[in-house]
């Protein structure tokens, strides 16, 4: 018992630095310390208020402790028996660790837009993803913003990914802390892919912050987390992204040239 509590003590610890560390830095950059000078990045020309904050992060806690359970329940429990988490880095190659944070993001993409197609029907929207929707103009508090039972629905990828491919616990980090950062660039409300990822091959496989912007302020289409393979294959991406991802980068370019207009005089 002992041993439990010590551990729910310490995630819940780091699971409230990684929140306010991967989000905060974010919020304090863009939207408290220089926003004038990223306006030219902003996707919607609103901003959220003060009460969205401040909502978002009560939900986002409520999150974080559903997430912690689900992995005391996995480790702590004859589940872990059934699981392929291994305790020693040697057990597999080095490259495998990286290997299988790779597919766990794979198979969460898979896995989070079809429990992302789920929650937008009728009857699970208005009981539970709803509160997520709350925020139209979403904000990296926004990240972890949900009702306490899709908490939990998003939590259980941790289980199925452990019980399908081999992971170090090691490797669970590394996942849960790229699927964090992911999340938050998705709900930044800002777009701040490099220009050239437009004309790459990227462009045609991953998601952008407009991508996932166009769901919270569409309500509709645009289903996938990190890549835009199930969108396009399920015909669900929103046929306006492209053109409003360009618009974006049309007005950082413009807002660019005026900030060195500007300067120059």
């Amino acid at each position: 018992m002992n041993k439990l509590v010590e551990t729910f003590i310490h995630m819940s610890f780091v699971s409230v630095f990684r929140y306010f560390l991967l989000a905060g830095l974010p919020f304090l950059l863009f939207y408290l310390f220089f926003p004038n000078y990223f306006r030219r990045f902003k996707i919607q020309d609103r901003y959220a208020t003060q009460k969205d904050f401040l909502r978002e992060i009560w939900y986002s806690m409520q999150s974080s402790l559903m997430f912690i359970v689900i992995a005391l329940l996995i480790w702590f429990t004859p589940i872990k028996n059934y699981t392929l988490i291994y305790d020693h880095l040697h057990d597999y190659p080095v490259c495998y660790l990286f290997a299988s944070v790779f597919l766990s993001l794979v198979i969460h993409d898979t896995y989070f837009y079809w429990l992302h197609r789920g929650l937008h029907t009728t009857f699970f929207y208005k009981q539970t993803h709803q509160v997520h929707h709350q925020s139209i103009n979403p904000s990296p508090w926004t990240a972890y913003s949900f009702h306490v039972l899709e908490a939990v629905g998003e939590g259980m990828i941790l289980l199925v990914i452990v019980l399908i491919i081999p992971i170090h616990q090691l490797g669970i980090l590394l996942f849960t802390i790229a699927a964090f950062a992911i999340n938050v660039y998705g709900h930044l409300g800002y777009e701040t892919a490099p220009k050239w990822f437009r004309h790459s091959w990227l462009f045609e496989v991953l998601n952008t912050s407009v991508h996932h912007n166009l769901h919270h302020s569409k309500f509709v289409g645009n289903y996938g987390l990190y890549f835009r393979f199930w969108d396009r294959l399920m015909k669900t991406e929103n046929p306006d992204y492209v053109k409003q991802y360009d618009a974006v980068m049309a007005k950082r370019r413009a807002g660019a040239a005026a900030r060195l207009q500007a300067e120059a005089v």
